[in-house]
């Protein structure tokens, strides 16, 4: 027997493409998010359980285990802070964004739902605890927080809001595969990106200039350092192919998924030449498993209707 509505919301978490930046400063993992206009849709229902503590009290999504253990986590968090014991989650999800990508698609419906939990329940939960509870998951981006950010994605030590981004599209082109975020972050890669530090703190300083300034080619330039230096190996030939391309057709510069398939080409929206350039890249990476255009936009959960 169900038990009575305690409340529902509906959130709206984007997806990436990427990170802007990736590697390591001051001996601390992080990166810097670059959030698109696709999203995961998370609708949860908030239910008092028919008996005190639920033997199963979240459901609906057994199929995406990562937002399952974050829902429990949060139902537990507001049980133990708001006094919200007893609750079951019905919790549904959409989402397009593709997984094992590097397009963030678990840390989005992670992100949706955790904050669709503590709405429901009538709590607001700020990124900052988002974000801690999506760590106690997995590694994850900081797409929860406003804006274009920069976040420590193993610990949480570093959570800093840079600032809206410039007007930026990306042509996200996806070489094929998957790579799954857990596997991949079980491996130390400190020697990795201590060797690469002159390069990331460079691209790190110019997407933060950008970023202050407004100014895409700034974004572009050090996002371009970053996906040079730091890309994983079998990306190496389609970071260059997309360099090509993109000073071949005056674009801001490019991005790379550190842990995943795609590479994006930067494009300074006020330039308004995505159309052509989309063309381009169509014609240049036949060999690609796709090629999709978005906007950056500011990071940040989004209400929407049930």
């Amino acid at each position: 027997m169900l038990g009575d509505v305690i409340g529902t919301a509906t959130a709206l978490a984007p997806g990436t493409c990427g990170e802007l930046v990736q590697g390591m400063t001051g001996g601390i993992d992080f990166l810097v998010t670059c959030p698109i206009n696709q999203f995961s849709r998370v609708t949860v229902t908030l239910r008092a359980a028919a008996g005190a503590d639920p033997a199963t009290p979240v459901s609906g999504i057994d199929h995406l285990p990562k937002t399952r253990r974050a829902v429990a986590a949060t139902l537990a968090r507001l049980a133990a802070g708001s006094g919200l014991a007893h609750l079951t989650a019905q919790v549904s999800a959409a989402n397009p964004i593709p997984p094992g990508k590097g397009m963030g698609s678990s840390s989005a419906d992670i992100t949706a739902a955790v904050w669709a939990t503590g709405t429901a329940a009538g709590v607001s939960l700020p990124p900052a605890t988002i974000a801690g509870i999506a760590l106690s998951v997995e590694p994850t981006d900081g797409v929860m927080f406003p804006g274009v950010a920069l976040f420590d994605h193993r610990r949480g030590r570093i959570a800093e809001s840079l600032g809206p981004p410039p007007p930026l599209e990306v042509i996200v082109i996806d070489r094929g595969g998957q790579v799954d975020t857990l596997d991949f972050n079980r491996t130390d890669r400190t020697a990795q990106w201590q060797k690469i530090a002159a390069s990331t703190d460079a691209a790190l300083e110019l997407v933060r200039e950008g970023i202050r300034r407004a100014d895409a080619g700034l974004v572009g330039r050090g996002a371009t350092i970053s996906a040079r230096a730091g890309h994983p190996p079998d990306a190496g030939p389609w970071v260059a192919r997309a360099s090509s391309l993109a000073e071949e057709i005056g674009a801001a510069g490019v991005n790379v998924a550190h842990s995943g398939t795609v590479v994006g080409i930067l494009l300074d929206a006020r330039k308004r030449h995505s159309k052509p350039a989309y063309r381009r890249a169509l014609r240049e990476f036949a060999d690609a498993e796709s090629i999709r255009h978005f906007r950056i936009i500011g990071g940040g959960v989004r209400q929407a209707s049930p």
